[in-house]
């Protein structure tokens, strides 16, 4: 098995190189797990509501947002390693200045420490992604990305477990210490992480190119014209221009955000933040959809945008990572709010790590089934079972919904990998720069937890499953459409070409 999964063309073996990248997905597995339990400390530290405390979710995937392309941008100039070991550095610096955040004891200091993190992290999901989708044949890149993405679910596992000890923590009389103790597992992150990067600055880490199924790295690319389209071309506008409206809702947000800083005296925060929201969108939108229109024609077979499962993976990672984030960080709040028995803040935190596991367990399980089955397949497959346990959590259906809760976790855990693997599935050399549009699109994670929160605060936490329920809708359209709009029968392959 480890010959085939990890042996390239060139007869060498790159178990070592892959073990040493996964050890990052266990970094940013560790990073985020913690980032939902902190969710729920500011809500009780700072008397928070559900919707405004999704600012920390927005914060960290903000990084994610601003970074990717500048990281897709760097890893093409510096080649794998370097791009690791600048992400490395990043995580540092961000994590080490949660000990003066500590003492500032602001909202807006812990958030920037949050988006700092991402920043870093971004980095090295944009490199390490695609990179072990290529260290070994083609047709098991999707079980090498969900293996490396298994030791993220570890760190998943222990990120909540170590927000628990921390932010939950007290003192001999009870009182509650976690806003002075919440430095100390981002600190040692940072130390962790200033290790890591002087590994890799002395291990091997080699430059290996993608396969170029779609011949983009021909030196005389087809152009579009009369009588050699692009394939697909109407489809391809099309999600071109949705993509549009994304990236402007995307932006919207951020705008949103902003304004709350220029509120007048007596006004309301959130009018304000809606009214923005739709103006930047609509305007942003409006202007995407006149360049689009006007640049349409340049649009060549070389373009990864020319390629449907490129573009609509984009959408799907918006779409998944949203469902994603909202799980995670309102898992708390349900399991204290909606399970037939009481259960604390600290158990809550406890059994976050245990749904961790149901998503780790997804992940070697599922990785089994992608080394036997198409990756498009059973991601369809997973979606459509996700759409029918987020409904019984929307029913409000007792034990039944609190065990789909758990369910969902295992049925989340190939999706991410997986749409990432479908995504730059076969786009050679310009396989980076896609993969740094598939990670911007994790910014979904910052917008969908808004409006999950505020049905949460206004209908309740059962009612707001109703946002991933769509989410998984789309992720199990892309999966079972995925064969027309890559035009290949499976991994292996592509009909046509």
């Amino acid at each position: 098995m480890t010959k085939n999964l990890f042996r390239t063309a060139d007869g060498r073996s790159h178990v070592v190189t892959f073990a040493l990248v996964s050890s990052l997905f266990l970094l940013w597995g560790f990073c985020n797990g913690m980032i939902d339990v902190m969710d729920k400390h500011f809500q009780e530290a700072l008397h928070l509501s559900l919707s405004q405390s999704a600012w920390v979710q927005f914060a960290h995937y903000l990084g994610y947002f601003l970074m990717a392309l500048p990281a897709g941008w760097l890893a093409s100039k510096l080649g794998y390693k370097g791009g690791i070991i600048f992400g490395l550095l990043m995580v540092a610096i961000g994590g080490f200045w949660f000990i003066p955040a500590t003492h500032i004891a602001s909202f807006w200091a812990f958030l920037l420490g949050v988006c700092f993190i991402a920043s870093g992290l971004t980095f090295l999901e944009t490199i390490a992604n695609p990179y072990t989708t290529v260290l070994g044949p083609q047709e098991y890149g999707a079980t090498r990305i969900n293996l490396a993405q298994s030791c993220n679910g570890i760190g998943w596992i222990f990120g909540p477990i170590a927000g628990a000890q921390f932010f939950y923590s007290t003192n001999a009389a009870g009182q509650s210490t976690g806003a002075q103790t919440l430095w100390i597992p981002y600190a040692a992150v940072g130390v962790v992480v200033v290790i890591l990067a002087v590994v890799f600055y002395r291990a091997e880490i080699p430059d290996i190119k993608m396969e170029d199924d779609y011949h983009l790295d021909d030196e005389k690319p087809a152009a579009l014209s009369a009588t050699d389209p692009v394939p697909q071309r109407g489809l391809a506008l099309l999600l071109i221009w949705v993509n549009i409206v994304v990236l402007s809702a995307a932006i919207g947000m951020i705008a949103s955000a902003l304004s709350t800083l220029f509120v007048a005296p007596g006004a309301s925060p959130e009018a304000n933040t809606l009214k923005t929201f739709v103006v930047a969108t609509l305007a942003l939108s409006a202007l995407g959809t006149l360049v689009l229109l006007a640049k349409q024609k340049a649009l060549t077979n070389r373009s990864i945008w020319s390629h449907p499962h490129f573009s609509s993976a984009t959408l799907t990672q918006f779409f998944y990572v949203a469902a994603q984030s909202g799980i995670f960080g309102f898992f708390i709040n349900y399991m204290t709010s909606q399970a037939p028995v009481a259960i604390t803040n600290k158990a809550a935190s406890t059994l976050a790590s245990v749904g961790f596991l149901c998503f780790l367990a997804g992940r070697f399980s599922g990785a089994a089934l992608l080394k036997k089955f198409s990756a498009h397949n059973i991601l369809g497959l997973y979606g459509a079972f996700n759409v029918l346990i987020c409904l019984t959590i929307f029913l409000k259906l007792g034990w039944i919904s609190v065990v789909g809760v758990f369910l969902s976790y295992f049925l989340m855990s190939i999706m991410f990998p997986t749409i990432f693997a479908l995504g730059i599935f076969g786009l050679g050399a310009r396989a980076k720069k896609a993969s740094s549009f598939i990670v911007m699109a994790i910014m979904g994670g910052a917008i969908m937890p808004k409006y999950m929160g505020h049905l949460a605060d206004v209908h309740g936490i059962s009612f707001s499953f109703i946002v991933p329920l769509v989410c998984f809708a789309v992720v199990a359209a892309y999966g079972f459409g995925w064969s027309r709009l890559s035009q290949s029968d499976g991994v292996i392959g592509l009909a046509g070409h």
